[in-house]
């Protein structure tokens, strides 16, 4: 319990620091009820602004509700059992109050393996990574020095301000407004994927609960990148391309996702992080895995500012595929537009054209999206688009094994792995060699061993060098001397 209450102590205390929290003004304009709103009308207007927020509150767990629901019947009867209901409890409200424990208090199995309140004591380093009308998130070191990222409400956002001046209850308000964050939180839970920030763990205030007050409440994430577009622009084909394989990757999983096919609501390269090079989702508060219903396809139009489509309107009365086909099409007019056809490979260039027209006329759902591109990885890690490569592109160079160079003459080219030089990906010593022979400045190459996210070598070219050193992991391929030809006898 003292863990607890320290750890709940040193949150409130980080989210005091970070921002200049409304509660101390609101407690200093509303603790003193008894003083300033003694008459019978005011006190009847705040009970009426009570009991409004209460429903509220009760609407808001009833849209979370569904999320607190075991996918599979096993483990809803597990619950069951462990909970014991009492006759007069029906089952939906004993597995609501189960659940409901298990996410606002840490408790159950679900959260065992999980970072609690405790993980937060002693948390250094905290910076504001970015904020919004809900929520704050903040770049933290737990004990150790591990970095996450800590969600948790905003303060002084327009969401809580607002809740503020209509219902006169800061404590409320912020119980309300952590609605979002166990939203989120649960969604993490329910939707893991490789491509989806994962979910350490959480910290809940308790009502009542030796002073921390309730809602508050700290979502603990890994700790990412955000993703930067005008960055990404600049980086080599490979890396954008896997920004958008992971991408439609995710896409995949949220069409057959535990909760049915999943729609990004806010779908923009600021929900994106990176964590190692791999793309991720980090905010899930706007999304929906509703079907939207309709009597006719005219029902189920998809608007874009430049486009619209128009989907079936299936016998079920829904409209068909609508979240996934949103999904793609903002795939492609964010992300595949800015990111895949610029300096693709030559040998691939005509399937990347191929997924570009496929996404942006919505001709294929994502079971073809993604097996295209698949097809591209394949043949990009395995060289096959490279046949037209002849091996005797070699005899120009002299190979030596086991060295590398020192006293090099770099030149730069662009996109590159080096700003203070030429590295570029490679499948073999011949693609090396084909990218050197289209280089005017270059006269040798050294394969150092290193690779890339896709398994490619990283090559790396220069204009000349001092001399060699050895080195067991490298190659350096040097163009041989042109032998000068005679002149022509007359």
């Amino acid at each position: 319990m003292g863990h607890s209450l320290r750890a709940a102590a040193l949150l409130a205390f980080l989210v005091l620091s970070v921002l200049v929290s409304l509660l101390i003004t609101s407690l200093q304009q509303f603790g003193s009820g008894s003083s300033r709103f003694s008459n019978a009308t005011v006190e009847k207007e705040l009970g009426a602004l009570r009991r409004a927020l209460d429903l509220q509150l009760r609407e808001r767990r009833k849209e979370i509700l569904p999320l607190l629901l075991p996918i599979d019947d096993d483990e809803k009867d597990e619950v069951l059992k462990e909970v014991q209901p009492s006759p007069e409890l029906d089952q939906n409200s004993v597995l609501d109050s189960s659940l409901w424990n298990e996410v606002t208090l840490g408790s159950g199995k679900a959260h065992r393996d999980q970072m609690g309140c405790e993980s937060l004591m002693d948390v250094r380093a905290a910076e504001v990574l970015g904020s919004g009308y809900t929520k704050v998130v903040v770049k933290a070191n737990l004990v150790g020095g591990q970095p996450v990222a800590l969600k948790l409400v905003n303060e002084q956002g327009v969401d809580m301000s607002k809740c503020v001046e209509d219902f006169k209850d800061p404590r409320g308000c912020r119980e309300l407004v952590s609605y979002k964050l166990q939203k989120e939180m649960l969604l993490l839970q329910r939707l893991r994927h490789p491509n989806v920030i994962k979910l350490m763990g959480h910290c809940s205030g308790v009502v009542g609960g030796g002073g921390w007050e309730g809602g508050r409440v700290a979502v603990i994430l890994e700790q990412g990148t955000p993703l930067q577009m005008i960055q990404l622009l600049q980086t080599p084909w490979e890396d954008r391309f896997r920004v958008c394989l992971d991408l439609v990757r995710l896409l995949h999983f949220l069409s057959w996702s535990p909760l049915g096919s999943v729609g990004l609501l806010d779908f923009q390269p600021r929900q994106f992080v990176t964590v190692s090079g791999q793309l991720k989702l980090t905010d899930l508060d706007d999304v929906s895995a509703e079907d939207a219903a309709c009597w006719a396809d005219a029902d189920c139009t998809l608007q874009f500012p430049h486009r619209n489509f128009t989907l079936a309107c299936s016998p079920r009365g829904v409209c068909e595929g609508l979240n996934e086909k949103r999904n793609i099409y903002n795939a492609y007019r964010f992300f595949f537009t800015y990111l895949l056809p610029h300096q693709a490979p030559p040998g691939l260039t005509h399937l990347v054209d191929q997924i570009m027209n496929s996404t942006g006329e919505l001709k294929a759902d994502i079971n073809q999206t993604l097996e295209a591109f698949e097809h591209i990885l394949l043949l990009y890690k395995s060289g096959l688009h490279l046949d037209k490569l002849h091996p005797s592109i070699l005899r120009d160079y002299t190979v030596m094994q086991d060295m590398s160079t020192s006293g090099n003459v770099e030149y730069r080219c662009w996109p590159s792995y080096s700003q203070q030089g030429c590295v570029l990906s490679v499948h073999s010593a011949r693609e090396a060699a084909y990218i050197c022979n289209s280089h005017p400045q270059c006269n040798s190459f050294t394969l150092t061993g290193q690779k890339t996210w896709s398994g490619r070598l990283l090559a790396s070219f220069s204009s000349s060098f001092g001399h060699l050193v050895s080195s067991g992991a490298s190659e350096v391929y040097v163009k041989n001397p042109k032998v000068p030809q005679p002149p022509p006898s007359s």
